[in-house]
């Protein structure tokens, strides 16, 4: 079996399909949840803390010597850390309440009993049933 018969194999399966999407969604939904926390909710906060930008805090180890290009700042940047947090934070909990969801789906499945078997026959569609099965074996009679 060739090497690329057995990757259109592999690449067919559902499961890498599925993974595929899962991935593509997954880094569209961080693009958004970086907006979110960027754009929407660290602003306020940022407000509320003396007009402070978030993404802009850091604590300098060695400053910028504009005299000689040769020495650049070097900073930890614990504000854009916070963002960062925030931003797991968020996807955290969303991955968190759709498993919850999909749990509780599956509660319910195991919860719910299995459909249920059709009732016994009565004395009479019993009694019919050998009637009819008796005629089917017995020989039409010539005559």
């Amino acid at each position: 079996m060739g090497l690329l018969t057995e990757f259109k194999e592999f690449a067919a399966r559902g499961n890498v399909v599925d993974l595929a999407v899962g991935v593509i969604i997954g880094a569209s939904f961080g693009r958004i949840v970086t907006s979110l926390v960027d754009q929407v909710i660290m602003p306020p906060i940022g407000l509320l803390l003396g007009r402070v930008d978030f993404a802009q805090l850091e604590w300098v180890l060695v400053p910028e010597n504009p005299a000689t290009e040769e020495i650049e700042k070097v900073a930890i940047q614990y504000g854009a850390f916070i963002n960062t947090i925030i931003q797991f934070l968020i996807v955290a909990f969303v991955v968190f309440m759709m498993v919850r969801y999909i749990n509780r789906l599956r509660r319910q499945q195991a919860a719910d009993p299995a459909p249920a078997t059709p009732p016994a026959p009565t004395p009479t569609e019993a009694l019919l049933t050998e009637i009819r099965d008796a005629l089917r074996e017995t020989p039409p009679r010539k005559g």
